[in-house]
């Protein structure tokens, strides 16, 4: 993995789907001995079991495709 000139670093798709972190989430490093880890910080207020989700669809229909979907 490389690192930026300002310091960033792309976390792998896997290990952000495993971790929960998506867009805007905030996490902490922790080095030990055995090296650093990244850790999602638990935010004091959780997204609802709806917004945990947003950003995640992966369909490439409009939203008017979509919408006639639910109509018929």
């Amino acid at each position: 993995m490389k690192v930026t000139s300002k310091g960033q670093v792309t976390i792998p798709l896997e290990i952000r789907r495993r971790l929960g972190i998506t867009a805007e989430s905030e996490v902490d490093f922790k080095e030990d001995r055995e090296g650093v880890y990244i850790i999602p910080r638990k935010s004091a207020h959780p997204r609802s079991r709806f917004g945990q989700h947003r950003g995640t669809a992966t369909t490439r229909m409009s939203t008017e495709e979509i919408m006639s979907l639910t109509r018929k």
